[in-house]
């Protein structure tokens, strides 16, 4: 009886969910940020930009893909995951910790900044609209704001008029639109600036196997899509590996992230909705 009450004490420790104002965490994740702080604090006198980035995703691997990690019930908030990771929160947890390692400030605190510098709108989190939620949003915000460039264009890409309306038209797919008018009339809104801006550039899957050996090392790889009213459909890093450009991602078909077996091209080519790819790199 003894033993059991221990192991239930234990696994509310590691389990509690803490609040600040709109960040939510939990102490596990508090603990893996510790942890990789250590495991990355001989690597900081690396001067190239790549290979923080790299270690950094290394330190991931075989963590368990899981999506819809940010949709809670109240208001919107930074929510901070280092356990369980969709595409997305991986690439952007990535990016934060490498800046956070980057910067004088190592602590927890810097990281969220970051973090919610990435995620939101000029930094700022403003309810559920605010959030970057369509990716070639995001990679515009991030450009604008000096954390990237957008390569694709210098690459090849061609430019597509496409109307992202995704989320409006597929309200029922998400539970803050689902039910609230308010979040739905903010996001029309925004698709409105998106669509306003022009088109889509990105590099057609067919092209890729000309051009991989000039994409950088750990740059965005963003897959676009002939879905209606959407610009990309999945996220990874750039793996230049032994003269072949392969890529790391949180694989929803391996359930976990890895570093994938296939080339970005095979793996493009096998996607039957994927058009290509945009290929953003970090600054």
């Amino acid at each position: 009886m003894k033993n059991i009450f221990v192991i239930l004490i234990s696994f509310l420790i590691t389990s509690v969910v803490y609040a600040q104002p709109n960040v939510i965490y939990t102490d596990e994740d508090l603990q893996i940020f510790n942890r990789y702080i250590s495991y990355i604090s001989s690597s900081t006198q690396l001067q190239e930009l790549d290979e923080l980035l790299e270690k950094t995703a290394f330190f991931f691997l075989d963590k368990p893909y899981t999506p819809h990690t940010l949709e809670i019930e109240n208001e919107e908030s930074v929510v901070v995951n280092l356990r369980e990771f969709d595409c997305t929160t991986y690439i952007e947890t990535v990016v934060a910790l490498t800046q956070t390692v980057r910067s004088q400030d190592h602590s927890f605190d810097n990281f969220i900044k970051n973090l919610k510098t990435l995620r939101y709108r000029e930094g700022v989190l403003n309810g559920y609209s605010s959030r970057l939620h369509y990716f070639t949003d995001w990679l515009y915000d991030n450009e604008k704001s000096g954390v990237l460039e957008n390569l694709t264009t210098l690459l090849g890409g061609i430019r597509e008029d496409k109307q992202l309306n995704f989320m409006s038209t597929h309200r029922e797919a998400y539970s803050q639109l689902k039910l609230n008018d308010s979040n739905l009339s903010e996001i029309i809104d925004i698709e409105k600036e998106i669509n306003d801006r022009g088109c889509i550039s990105y590099i057609p899957k067919s092209k890729i196997a000309d051009i991989d050996s000039r994409i950088p090392h750990m740059s965005i790889i963003a897959f676009t899509t002939s879905i209606n009213g959407l610009d990309v459909t999945h996220t990874g890093f750039a793996y230049q590996k032994d003269g072949g450009l392969i890529f790391i991602h949180a694989s929803s078909a391996k359930n976990k992230v890895i570093i994938d077996s296939l080339s970005l091209s095979e793996y493009c080519n096998l996607q039957k909705s994927c058009t290509g790819i945009i290929v953003a790199k970090l600054l």
